[in-house]
């Protein structure tokens, strides 16, 4: 609610229903396993019930999405039933819901403890945008998988080869997430701010799914009329 370039963003009409009605629309469609949305904001928390949905206080002053999703499955999920735990940010609501199946499925492989997602660049533009954060790894056996060894909002690697565009969707091993906000923020964490190298950069293994498409975030004016422009066709 606090966004600066786009302020109360999560209630924001898109289509007739605020943004974070629409991206909990497209988390149910995904048919993943229970979801609840993670707020600081009781306008919020009122939206999503009004909707028929499930959400869930947290506290306002989380340094990450990552720390707020950990104290809700806390709350939500005492028993720790949940084996798996899917972060999808409340920005995204023109997200296609195969995407989220998509980014749990790096999973499959045990010693993977985190999973997410990227789309190969096409535009040139965003080959050089700081904002367009680019993910570096190892391609793996399983097609289209690879194996991250770098977040980074810089142009990388150098040389001939796809770019990597890195989408905002996690999917955490109970586990990898309960050992992640343990952790100290990271000097490359805190240098390129991205939370991402804080697990890196204590070695758990991050997997990507290459996927074909990007959603569209939400962060300012221009990007909130796209996304309207968008779910109006739809």
């Amino acid at each position: 609610m606090q966004a600066t370039r786009l302020p109360g963003k999560p209630m924001v009409d898109i289509a007739g229903a605020p943004m974070i009605v629409q991206v909990w629309r497209r988390a149910i469609a995904a048919k993943a396993g229970r979801v609840v949305v993670a707020t600081d904001a009781r306008e919020v928390k009122a939206a999503i019930e009004a909707a028929g949905g499930e959400a869930v206080m947290t506290r306002a002053d989380h340094a990450s999405g990552s720390d707020r999703i950990f104290e809700a499955i806390s709350i939500v999920d005492p028993d720790a039933r949940a084996d798996i735990v899917v972060n999808l940010q409340g920005d995204l609501p023109t997200l296609e819901p195969h995407l989220v199946a998509a980014c749990i499925a790096p999973l499959a492989d045990p010693a993977t403890d985190i999973a997410t997602l990227a789309a190969e660049i096409t535009e040139v533009e965003e080959r050089t945008n700081p904002n367009v954060v680019k993910v570096v790894g190892s391609p793996l056996a399983s097609p289209g998988r690879l194996r991250a060894l770098y977040f980074t909002r810089a142009t990388a690697p150098w040389g001939d080869g796809p770019l990597y565009h890195h989408i905002g969707l996690y999917a955490y091993r109970r586990a990898a997430l309960t050992r992640f906000v343990s952790l100290p923020p990271s000097p490359l964490e805190k240098r390129e701010k991205l939370e991402q190298l804080r697990a890196l950069e204590a070695g758990m293994r991050i997997d990507v799914a290459i996927v074909n498409t990007v959603p569209l975030g939400v962060d300012t004016p221009a990007d909130l009329e796209r996304a309207r422009r968008l779910l109006r066709v739809r």
